[in-house]
């Protein structure tokens, strides 16, 4: 099995959901793994009893009332010629590196006194792409498993000029940050397509920096292989099913966080993954433009996405012995599926509600809840902050069902 990291950071696997499953066995990711999630955590109490396993994502068309108009290329003409969009969009495209502190080793002096050097290294390198230009401030979309952990960012513009990145913001289940450069390193902003207009079949093209610096804004063509793929990762916020387009443009270690773009010029979606293993070839994701321009929004207004909060952690029913279920938690044998609590925030609407560690979800507002990537999913997907929202689940063998009321997570103490 082969492995990729896109943003050189971390490596993980991913795992294919639906018709991707019985035909890969691994799936790479340049997600970064992790347990904590946004209302919902995974269970890591090693004390507790259940002791489970944890499983540790222009004229420019996007301005607002506020923004500064901005001079730039109308890119939507451009439909006879690769080399022409090429030309117009490469000043929007940017290289992004992760920079983090590195301790060397201790130098000895006197034989007696040692100390520490810290420099400042590449962590890891990603595309991005400029999206939008407001004030004195430019924006700059990327993966958040590109800048995950930085310290600082470098941001290489089109003339291989190094500039200094702040973060907006970041999502780590949806592997989509933010970052902001001074405004007079603008000369074009890309123009961002509709991916719901996307066809099966349809010619895109792929503009980053796969391997790093090397091989600055490499262009490779492709189709649309597929739409509406979905993905499971593992990020560091969680487990997430993760809405992809598929393509067979080459897309590699570097490429992350780049735009795929159509034949009119425009990025209808950030490239975030491929599978990678031998005799696989042409498997590459993005993260479609529809779904990545309202996080970004979000990311502008918060710095976070606000979302929906619980206040539980969750374990899965296969990381617990068939007996302990069942002798021990009184779970009905005919339960074969749902989620357990494993622990229970201190005045969390889950406290509030009176949930208990042990007490097993199997439903949400009726609809069926076989694991904790379910019950997150239809969480943020489908329920607003404020609503009550009704679980079933069963404690001590009994089925109740409890109503909760969601909270914002800032809003509650912890």
């Amino acid at each position: 099995m082969g492995y990729y990291d896109d943003s050189e950071i971390k490596r993980e696997k991913i795992k294919p959901r639906r018709n991707l499953l019985p035909l890969f066995t691994s799936i790479v990711s340049g997600m970064v793994g992790g347990a904590l999630v946004l209302g919902i955590t995974t269970f890591t109490d090693q004390q507790d009893q259940l002791n489970p396993t944890t499983n540790n994502r222009a004229e420019t068309a996007i301005q607002n009332e506020d923004s500064t108009p901005v001079s730039t290329q109308n890119l939507s003409n451009n439909t006879n010629s690769i080399a022409d969009i090429v030309d117009s969009l490469s000043p929007a495209i940017v290289g992004i590196t992760n920079m983090q502190t590195r301790t060397n080793g201790d130098i000895f002096r006197n034989f007696s006194e040692s100390e520490s050097e810290s420099e400042s290294v590449k962590s890891g390198t990603g595309s991005g792409v400029i999206f939008k230009k407001e004030g004195d401030a430019g924006y700059v979309i990327t993966n958040n498993h590109v800048i995950e952990g930085a310290e600082s960012i470098e941001v290489t513009l089109f003339n291989g000029e190094k500039v200094d990145a702040e973060l907006v913001g970041t999502d780590a289940l949806t592997d989509i940050a933010v970052l902001k450069i001074d405004a007079k390193h603008v000369t074009v902003v890309a123009d961002i397509g509709d991916s719901s207009a996307l066809r099966t079949g349809e010619e895109v093209i792929a503009i980053g920096n796969p391997l790093g610096e090397e091989f600055t804004r490499t262009v490779t063509q492709g189709i649309i292989s597929g739409l509406d793929r979905t993905i499971d990762v593992t990020t560091s916020e969680g487990d997430w099913a993760l809405n992809v387009i598929q393509t067979d443009a080459a897309i590699n270690p570097g490429n992350s966080g780049g735009p795929l773009i159509n034949m009119q010029g425009e990025v209808i979606g950030i490239n975030s993954l491929k599978i990678s293993e031998s005799g696989v070839e042409g498997l590459g994701f993005a993260i479609p433009s529809n779904e990545v321009m309202p996080i970004a929004d979000n990311l502008m207004k918060n710095g976070k996405v606000q979302r929906p909060f619980i206040g539980v952690g969750l374990v899965e029913m296969s990381q617990i012995p068939a007996y302990y279920l069942h002798e021990n938690m009184k779970l009905p044998e005919n339960v074969k599926e749902g989620v357990i609590v494993g622990n229970v925030q201190q005045g969390s609407p889950a406290d509030e509600a009176g949930l208990q560690q042990q007490d097993v979800i199997v439903s949400m507002d009726e609809t069926a809840v076989t694991n904790a990537n379910e019950l997150r999913h239809y969480l943020y997907t489908e329920t607003e902050i404020g609503e009550e929202v009704q679980l079933t689940l069963y404690r001590a063998g009994k089925e109740m069902t409890v109503t909760i009321k969601l909270s914002n997570r800032d809003a509650t103490s912890t």
